[in-house]
């Protein structure tokens, strides 16, 4: 395992990190399946990954809970567990947020957090309400000060307004988190987000590298590309080497589901080479392959959920986005590219009728709440459009 460290401090983590909202579930549940999850966070520990990521929201709540108990079994200093404030639950106050914060202790059954960030910073004025006008920022630099946190930074899915702000409030950054892969180097402004963090000294934290795993399900004509030039590489494989090829990445956020995505990630973080120009051109075709099919940029992250009228967001978007790599969107909206859908229709029907997209009322909640900033409501209106159109056939 390779291990890189802060600008700021001497720290030694390893470039793959483990990300803890994306744990095995018990089938048909939301339940973690603790005894395969368990299982993986030894495999990584035992093979150099040392850094842990949770935050109070991931698996509605639960995730803080289980990374805390597995690491027990390990020394303290062995390993470095990052947990995030979440300003968008309610808080007004320092006192709000002093519960929250020995709340996460006690749930990770910890003393100190090595790492600490406001979580997904996303809009000018809840960052001013929260972070600066009700004294949370300076609070938790209080905590930093008293040594109950060790490295202070925040996960960012706003604009490069908000992020110039940020940064230029305060020269005490420890690190900042990114959402980095190659497509949205580009396409969500990634590339000017991740060198204002270099220009004010601040180290990188990368997370969706690949997207939710949307960078692994390309299309046929994608894998084949990078099949062609790394036939002993999984696909994953060069979404992350992407990253890492970054100099001023740090750590590498997977959300792994299984051991073989383990497993796979660990071998891949083990022969790291930085990417070839040839490498670069294949990413670039691979990037222009993936804009043509008109993906939804959902990452699963399910910070949308739960809707309150019972739609399953993620899912519908993993169904259409899914159709449109396989050219299965019907004629109506993809043209030339399209046909009936049957395999959309089928796949979207197995649904059940209480979480498909007529169930959407258009109130727009959930798009407050979504990092990608995707026009929800519209695009269930579109699905739904497309299921009609698909039914007719």
């Amino acid at each position: 395992m390779q291990y890189r460290s802060l600008q700021s401090m001497p720290t030694k983590q390893s470039l793959l990190g483990f990300g803890c909202m994306r744990f095995p579930l018990i089938e048909g549940t939301q339940e973690i399946d603790e005894k395969q999850a368990e299982a993986m966070i030894d495999y990584a520990y035992q093979n150099g990954v040392n850094y842990f990521d949770t935050a109070y929201i991931y698996h509605e709540g639960k995730s803080e809970n289980f990374i805390g108990r597995v690491l027990k079994k390990y020394p303290r200093t062995s390993f470095y567990l990052a947990d995030k404030m979440p300003g968008w639950v309610g808080i007004k106050s320092v006192e709000d947020a002093k519960r929250i914060f020995e709340e996460q202790l006690s749930r990770c059954g910890v003393e100190y957090f090595d790492f600490y960030l406001l979580h997904a910073l996303n809009k000018e004025k809840d960052y001013e309400k929260v972070y600066l006008g009700a004294g949370v920022k300076e609070y938790l630099f209080e905590e930093k000060r008293q040594g109950r946190i060790k490295y202070l930074g925040f996960s960012f899915h706003g604009d490069e307004k908000l992020l110039k702000r940020v940064l230029e409030d305060d020269d005490c950054w420890d690190f900042a988190q990114l959402q980095i892969n190659y497509l949205d180097w580009n396409m969500q402004n990634a590339k000017t987000f991740y060198k204002l963090l270099e220009d004010h000294q601040v180290s990188c934290i990368v997370m969706e590298p690949v997207r939710g795993g949307s960078l692994v399900r390309l299309p046929e004509e994608s894998v084949q590309l990078m099949k062609e030039e790394k036939p002993d590489q999984s696909i994953a494989s060069w979404a992350f080497n992407y990253v890492c090829s970054l100099p001023n990445v740090v750590t590498v956020l997977s959300g792994m589901s299984n051991m073989e995505q383990v497993e796979d990630n660990i071998k891949t973080f083990h022969n790291f080479k930085p990417m070839t120009v040839r490498e670069y051109e294949v990413i670039q075709q691979v990037v222009e392959n993936y804009l043509k099919k008109g993906i939804i940029p959902c990452t699963a992250c399910r910070y949308c959920m739960d809707c309150a009228f019972g739609v399953d967001i993620p899912a519908i978007f993993a169904i259409y986005n899914k159709a449109a790599q396989n050219n299965d969107l019907p004629m109506m909206v993809s043209g030339s590219r399209g046909n009936r859908g049957d395999a959309f229709l089928a796949e979207y029907q197995a649904l059940t009728a209480k979480h498909q997209a007529h169930q959407c009322t258009a109130c727009r909640k959930c798009e407050k709440l979504c990092p990608q900033n995707i026009k929800i409501a519209d695009r269930m209106f579109e699905i739904k459009q497309l299921v009609s159109a698909a039914q007719v056939g």
